[in-house]
Formats: structure tokens, sequence, C-alpha cells
């Protein structure tokens, strides 16, 4: 190796042009694959993944038909628990149509395969004045139509990656992490250990299921873990982060442990997000230089930063999400900036010098926030910078937290404003701002807070902090 050699070639390079994911398992390959059921799944507004699970002659018999799905209650998308929203009645459906191109296989539950869809209307509705069979509450026809929208009217698609951190439990009541180990530390992972079988074969199914697996390591609270994924296009990475969720809780409990995404279960231990990476990338042949960034990388930067104050509602939509975003405990901290390399600030850009690595990693987005969703809005707010040609009006702060500056050192930097510091102030900031609205639409922003409102008063209900963590996990 040449120590001395070009720094484009730091990081591995990916391109929408280049990508090469595994194709989709088809139906009719399913019966020899050993396949006996499917599981269509959902993720509601909460971030719940519901099912139906399939026996495997029905769900080839559904296949066969002109639009090939399922009836389900209107209320999926408007429940907590068993109760609804107001607004929402019991009675009504829609039809989920399934998506053939998600189907995987699940290695980890021997004879299972899964597939998910989109929720439609049974037959087409008005809209504007033509017929339409979209429901306006369907998470990944929302982010489908923003990435859409970026190609048409900014020249620019993403591809995006997540890091998934979780923590395994050995018990949930009282919250007990699996393993003792300080950050990347090899204790965390000891030969024979429960820990290091569960997230070898946790990663033995992410493959064998057609997912990208960069790297797993020990994180730094108890039991805390991170598996980072290969980058995909936007939807197609929402799914994959699904099916790795279900991946990571499944085998976990078949080794009778709990993991959970919860972004804080101690207040003495850190938190666990779900790290963004987003790569930008013309679509009109426009180059990204070696030296800096290109000019619609900066103007999607811009576009971010402009709009990251409505974002926090969406991304990280509970009261304990706001327990993990705080500074000086390398969670991003709390001031609107964005900084090379540096881990204590929301947008970190990493591999700058590397145009065909580079990418943004979004740190103020945890597991319990729906993906589709907060995808959106984080997309939707760099690609209307794109489009309307903003520049970032503040510098690179490459080497400090802000935090530790002082408001005299931050102004000179551009930093003059910092997140919603807490869960109420965060949706404040999202009915502020028209820009929620623009990008998922007011029935989706009315419903979002209002499930959430409920789950967070549920969550509240129980007066020890103790029991909130335990009924916290049952969920993420």
């Amino acid at each position: 190796m040449n120590p001395t050699g070009s720094h484009s070639a730091l990081g591995v390079p990916y391109s929408p042009a280049t990508l090469n994911a595994p194709a989709a398992v088809k139906p009719a390959e399913l019966s020899g694959l050993g396949i006996s059921y499917v599981r269509v799944i959902w993720v509601d507004l909460t971030c719940i993944v519901r099912c139906r699970v399939l026996p495997l002659q029905f769900f080839l018999k559904t296949m066969e038909s002109s639009r090939p799905g399922l009836a389900l209650a209107r209320a999926v998308l408007g429940m907590v628990e068993l109760q609804l929203v107001d607004g929402v009645p019991p009675a009504g459906e829609w039809f989920y149509v399934i998506d053939p191109s998600t189907l995987r296989l699940c290695p980890y539950d021997e004879g299972m395969a899964t597939v998910m869809g989109y929720f439609q209307h049974k037959a087409p509705i008005s809209v504007n004045g033509s017929l339409s069979l979209q429901v306006d509450l369907c998470p990944r026809t929302i982010l489908e139509r923003v990435v859409e929208s970026a190609k048409r009217n900014a020249s620019v698609e993403f591809l995006v990656g997540f890091e998934i951190e979780f923590i395994l439990l050995k018990s949930t009541d009282p919250i007990g992490g699996l393993s003792q180990h300080v950050y990347s530390g090899c204790s965390g992972l000891m030969t024979g250990s429960p820990e290091s079988r569960i997230l070898r074969d946790i990663c033995d199914s992410l493959i064998k299921g057609g997912i990208e697996v960069n790297m797993y390591h020990p994180e730094a609270a108890s039991g805390q873990y991170e598996i980072v994924t290969g980058p995909l296009p936007p939807l197609q990475a929402s799914d994959a982060l699904i099916y790795a969720r279900e991946t990571i809780t499944n085998v976990a409990y078949k080794h009778n442990y709990r993991a959970t995404f919860a972004p804080r279960i101690s207040p003495h231990g850190p938190g666990s997000g779900a790290h963004t990476h987003i790569s930008i990338h013309s679509t009109n042949g426009q180059r990204r230089p070696d030296d800096r960034l290109a000019s619609f990388e900066e103007s999607f930067l811009a576009g971010l930063l402009k709009r990251a104050k409505a974002i926090p509602a969406i991304s990280m939509p509970l009261p304990i999400s706001y327990a993990r975003m705080q500074d000086g405990i390398h969670a991003g901290g709390t001031y609107v900036c964005w900084g090379t390399d540096n881990r204590e600030v929301p947008i970190r850009l990493t591999n700058l010098t590397s145009p065909l690595s580079r990418n943004f990693e979004v740190r103020f987005v945890d597991g319990t926030a729906n993906p589709y969703l907060a995808l959106a809005m984080i997309l939707g707010a760099g690609a209307r910078g794109v489009a309307e040609s903003e520049e970032p009006a503040m510098k690179d702060l490459s080497d400090v937290a802000a935090a530790e500056m002082t408001p005299e050192q931050r102004a000179a930097l551009g930093i003059t404003e910092q997140f919603p510091l807490t869960w109420e102030a965060a949706r404040e900031e999202l009915l502020k701002d028209s820009f929620a609205e623009s990008v998922l639409g007011k029935a989706v922003v009315d419903r979002f807070l209002a499930v959430h409102a409920l789950l967070a008063k549920s969550l509240e209900s129980e007066g020890d902090e103790g029991k909130k963590a335990t009924k916290l996990v049952k969920y993420f």
C-alpha cells in the first residue's frame, strides 16, 4: 500500500449506476427453497411492525390475482395498542397491495419468507380531478414520492445506509444488559459467548437474506452493539432496515434474549440511535470534485440545515428520544450545525476527499422513528435546497463541539440555533413550519402527532422509571 497515494481511494465506492443489489426471490421459487409460510408485513406510523402470515399455497393463489394483496382495517394506521385516536373510525378497509420486489427469505426462521407492500384504496377515488388508488397515509408511498420528486425537480438521487444500534437484554423487568464491555472492546465478543453467537447468527441471516453487512462491533452501553449495512436507494434501504431489525429481534429471541432499539433505557448509559448515511448523486452528469463538495451536495446540506428543526418530531418522535440527543455524550449535540468527521455535530460529513464514498451522516434519528417518514423529511429538506440552489449559511465545524464554544464563537461560524430540546418543543416546531405538510401531507402530520401523543401517554403511564423502560422495550 502506498500511503502517499490518492486520497480519493478512501472508503468503498458506491453509486446508483453501479450498485449491484441481489434480485428479489420470485414467488414461484419459494416452494423449491423450502418455504411454507410468507409473512406479509407493514410498518405503522409509530414504527410497530405488524403482519399477516399466509401459508404458501394461499400466498401463491393471491399472487396469481390481477391485484395481489390483502384487505386491512383502516384502523391499523391509527391505533396504539387497541385504542384508536380521535377521528379514526373502526369501520372501513384499505387494500394492502403486495410488492413482490420486497420478497426475502427469513433464514433465522426455517420455512418462512417475508414481503411488504403499499396501502391503497380498494377502488379508485377522485383526487384533484383525477382517479387514484394511493392512500395518503402510506409511508412507503410517501418516501417513493419524495425520491421521484428529487429526481424530477432537483436532478439528484440518493443512496442510504444505516448504522443499526441495539442493546441485547438478559432481562426486561428489571432492565439488564447481556454483557459488560467497553466501546469496540473485544471483550464484548468473546469466543463462545452468547453475544458473539447472537451477532454471528444475525449477520449470517442478513447476508443469506440478501443484505450487505459492512461490519459489526460492540458499542458503549452494557449489551449494546451496532451493525452497519451497505447503501441502497432510499425505499429499498428503509425496507432493508426493517428486515434487519426483524432479523435482530428474532435471532436474539431464539437465544432467549431481547433486542431493543429504544433510544435510551437508562439515564446512566449511552443511548441507541439510527444514524443515517446519505450520498447525493447528480442525474444530469455533474461530477463530485475530490477536494470539496459539489454544488448540489452543498445545496443539499443547506436545505437540510435550513429545515432541520422541523425534522426531530418525525425522526425522534417520543419524549425519551430527547434523553439521547444531548451535548457531550457523542450523540450529535443539540446545535444545528455540521462538521467534517465530527461526531459531536448532528450532520457529519465523512470522506470529504473521496467523492465515490463521500456521504452525510444524519445523527438525529432513532429506532422509534418510522424510517420511511423520517427519511422522507430528511431527503425532502435536502432536495428542496438543491432545487432552490441554496447555499450553506454555516461553516464547517470539524474540530470541536458547538456546546464547548462561546456564543460569539458559534455566531462567527453561523451557528445560531438549537434543535428543540424536548418532545413538546419538537412538535411545536413541526407545526410552525409548513415544510412538513408539503412533504408528508396534512393528513399524515395530524395522524402522526395523534398516534404519538397516545403512545407517549401510554409509555408515561408507568410512574416508576424502571417500569417505563420495561414498557418501552416491549414496543421497541
